[in-house]
Order: structure tokens, then C-alpha cells, then sequence
């Protein structure tokens, strides 16, 4: 049963030409859809920012840190979690290097992003970038989203099924954490760092 809706939320995260999403009918519970890999990813959120934090603050970038205020407070939500649909400035922060060679603390400039209403869910991309996540976005509850999709990779045009390439998958958890600020946190992503947060901002 799993494998049959995790099929259907696939072809629902397939980009078309352009990057626009398939209207295709998918899933609303993301229990039903998320590999164990995903759910045990998400059930561990909590221990990748402990360990994804330590590892950045030992490395000396705790001021800088500090200076994002509650971007990366992991305690910090708000009610209404769900980003409107519209284009985004989203800056990706990598914490904790996951192996040797990687960077423990790594800010990049902003990218675009983009929320598009799909109906009972949303579709968040984004759309620049060498590496540009899309997935779907499932209700949880007032405080948060949990966003399955995939990587889109260096000058692909289109995302991989969901549940094809592990490697590819992804899962995280949206949060709203000001007025018309939103933060994207992917625990244990399987490239660089032990967790990544993309912050959200509507586009001026």
C-alpha cells in the first residue's frame, strides 16, 4: 500500500517543462506517502539540530549564529505555518559537516524559491541554484508543514520520483517563524551537512 502511494505522490512532485508542478491527485497524510528512511529523518529532527549546532559553534561560528536570531532557534514556531503561494528569497544555511573535507558552517546568498497552491496542498521549489529541492507540503498540525521531495541536481530539468533515488529524497519540516518569515529544516541530509535550513522570505 505504501509503495502505491508514494507512486501517486511521485508523479505529483514530477516537474514539467518550466518547472511547473503536475496537477496530479497525491496523497494528503505524509505518513502514508514517506519512505521509513524520511520518517526516521524526521522523528530524529530534534537531535540534528543538537548536533548539527554543537559542531558549528565548535567550530567558531557562534556569533554568527547568534546574529540570525531565531532562524536557528529550534524552539521557535508559529501558528499558521503555511507560506502563501508566491515567489520567495530563500537563503540555505548547511550546519555541521557530515564528513571530513566538508565545512561545519556554510551561508549562501539568497536564491529564489516559489510556494504554488495546489489545493489541499503546496508545492515548494526551489528554483536556482546547483542544488534546488521540490516536494510537496503536508499539514501537521497549526506550527508545522512536512515537505517530502526530491534534489534537483546541476542543470537537470526535471525532478526524479519520489521513492526512486534515496539519495535523492527529501524531508523536512516548514515552520513559520515571524511576520512573513518561514524556515525550511532538512535533518540529515544524505550530502555535506547534518542539517540544512532554508529561510523564507516573500520576494519584493
Amino acid at each position: 500500500m505504501k509503495k502505491i502511494v508514494r507512486t501517486m505522490l511521485a508523479s505529483a512532485l514530477t516537474l514539467a517543462p518550466g518547472g511547473v508542478a503536475a496537477r496530479d491527485v497525491a496523497p494528503t497524510n505524509w505518513r502514508a506517502v514517506a519512505s521509513d528512511a524520511d520518517r526516521d529523518r524526521l522523528r530524529n529532527t530534534r537531535q540534528a539540530w543538537a548536533d548539527a549546532l554543537a559542531k558549528a559553534r565548535g567550530a567558531g561560528n557562534a556569533r554568527t549564529i547568534a546574529a540570525q536570531g531565531v532562524l536557528f532557534d529550534p524552539d521557535v514556531a508559529l501558528a499558521d505555518a503555511k507560506p502563501p503561494a508566491g515567489d520567495y528569497r530563500c537563503r540555505v544555511f548547511k550546519l555541521g559537516a557530515k564528513s571530513p573535507g566538508n565545512t561545519d558552517f556554510v551561508a549562501y546568498p539568497a536564491f529564489r524559491c516559489r510556494v504554488a497552491d495546489n489545493g489541499e496542498m503546496s508545492q515548494l521549489t526551489k528554483l536556482t541554484g546547483s542544488q534546488r529541492p521540490t516536494g510537496q507540503l503536508f499539514d501537521d498540525g497549526r506550527y508545522r508543514k512536512v515537505f517530502l521531495g526530491t534534489l534537483v541536481l546541476g542543470d537537470e530539468e526535471r525532478a526524479l520520483d519520489y521513492g526512486r533515488d534515496a539519495t535523492r529524497d527529501m524531508a523536512g519540516t516548514v515552520e513559520r517563524i515571524g511576520p512573513k518569515r518561514w524556515r525550511m529544516t532538512l535533518p540529515y541530509p544524505h550530502f555535506e551537512s547534518v542539517l540544512d535550513v532554508i529561510e523564507l522570505v516573500p520576494a519584493r
